[in-house]
């Protein structure tokens, strides 16, 4: 993992650019495609989601490895050709497990969380999942390790498909000619987000628009009908870690509440959205009717919060930066409480984001996650006296982080006190 989380590391900043490049175009165009509050959440998201990775904290029921060495008939050599082959594969699966994500209710859980903003700009594609623990989908690549297909040139293959599918969440780019008919294009990937009746799960494929139009999903943007953006159950927190869990907590809480022993067991592979109908009568949950009157989330929130929430995310990502870098270093330190220092450096990342993430929502309990994620921050730095060493690195940046932790308890204090209980404001 230290080698994607080298790539990662590199990959971070190139993308943050690209994403405060567009808010500043859209700006100086009079088109501004960015919610403050939105574009946090899906930064957020987009490190929850990197670090899970580096984390390793998924498994393969059937890994490549397994699949190349008993499967393969022939052993081909790394080479342009082959590498296009791959990177052809690796779409196919793709638009497969993309699909089956939006018509499938449990897969659907693991990319919710994508199609969760109501707003589409190139933030929102760095909406990625943490809930997805179990790789279903290796066996889709039984073509690629008959051929024999190395799994280094698989693994390099992944990330560059993955990263190729960043350009395309933007509405400042129009229709793009005979380009339309080959590859996923911003207006193809427009309509796959939108919740219009017309539009609502079309367009699954990733690079190669071709699967659609060969398997019937495909659905070209119209001018007459501007695309609405969500998900038909909307999420109402700007918590992304809450988003990854919303729809799955639905499906647990449905089949408990179900009298009935075949809707328990059913209501994993039914349509997305589908729910017994005992439960769905006496627990009704918040849907979107009429796309075109949706109101968007928004909480009450001044300019001085709006400004220390990109504080806390920049220190964020600060953080995260240096643990993608000193991955091989922070493995080899002794282990604090006789555990794992990555998981332990993991999970303040996540502290931080749920404790700021619950402070965007106004909610009091922001307080709470905040003393819990400061207090484990000023353990590791009472109990090792620096930050996983990073002051023989950066001098003095031991100190700072201390500094920060403290100063951040008593901000985050001062804005919760003129929280007004589940306060919620929309905006159209």
């Amino acid at each position: 993992m230290e080698l994607y989380g080298k790539i990662v590391f590199w990959a971070m900043p190139v993308f943050l650019l690209f994403v405060l490049l567009e808010k500043a175009y859209g700006v100086s165009k009079g088109k501004d495609t960015y919610n403050n509050m939105d574009m946090v959440s899906s930064l957020s998201s987009g490190v929850t989601n990197v670090v899970k990775d580096v984390l390793g904290l998924s498994i393969s029921l059937l890994s490549y490895p397994f699949l190349l060495k008993n499967l393969a008939i022939f052993h081909l050599q790394s080479s342009a050709l082959l590498f296009a082959a791959a990177f052809v594969v690796l779409d196919f699966q793709g638009y497969w497990v993309h699909r089956w994500a939006h018509r499938i209710n449990f897969f659907w859980n693991k990319h919710a969380i994508h199609h969760s903003s109501e707003e589409f700009n190139l933030a929102c594609a760095l909406r990625q999942s943490i809930s997805s623990f179990v790789n279903l989908f290796t066996f889709f690549l039984i073509p690629a390790a008959i051929l024999g297909t190395p799994g280094e040139l698989i693994a390099i293959v992944g990330p560059i498909h993955l990263f190729a599918q960043f350009w395309y969440h933007t509405q400042h780019i129009g229709k793009m000619g005979f380009l339309e008919k080959i590859i996923v294009t911003p207006s193809h990937h427009r309509v796959h987000h939108a919740i219009n009746p017309e539009y609502i799960d079309k367009n699954h494929g990733q690079i190669f628009i071709i699967w659609d139009k060969l398997f019937g999903t495909f659905q070209e943007e119209r001018e007459d009908i501007p695309p609405v953006y969500g998900i038909t159950r909307p999420a109402r927190t700007w918590n992304p870690i809450k988003i990854n869990f919303q729809h799955l907590s639905l499906l647990v809480t449905d089949a408990r509440r179900t009298k009935s022993l075949k809707d328990k067991l059913r209501i994993w592979w039914q349509p997305t959205g589908w729910r017994p109908a005992d439960v769905s009568e006496t627990y009704p949950v918040r849907s979107v009717q009429d796309v075109y009157s949706l109101e968007k989330y928004q909480t009450d929130a001044g300019k001085t919060l709006h400004i220390w929430i990109w504080v806390q995310l920049s220190f964020t990502l600060l953080m995260t930066m240096y643990f993608f870098a000193s991955l091989g270093k922070i493995k080899n330190l002794p282990d604090l409480l006789y555990g794992s220092n990555t998981l332990l450096y993991g999970f303040f990342i996540f502290l931080s984001i749920y404790a700021y993430s619950e402070l965007m929502d106004r909610k009091h309990s922001a307080l709470g996650w905040e003393l819990f994620k400061n207090m484990v921050g000023l353990f590791v730095l009472y109990s090792t006296g620096d930050w996983f060493e990073i002051s023989s690195d950066i001098p003095f940046s031991g100190n700072l982080i201390a500094i920060y932790l403290i100063v951040s308890t008593f901000a985050t204090a001062y804005s919760c006190f003129g929280i007004v209980p589940e306060k919620e404001v929309v905006a159209s």
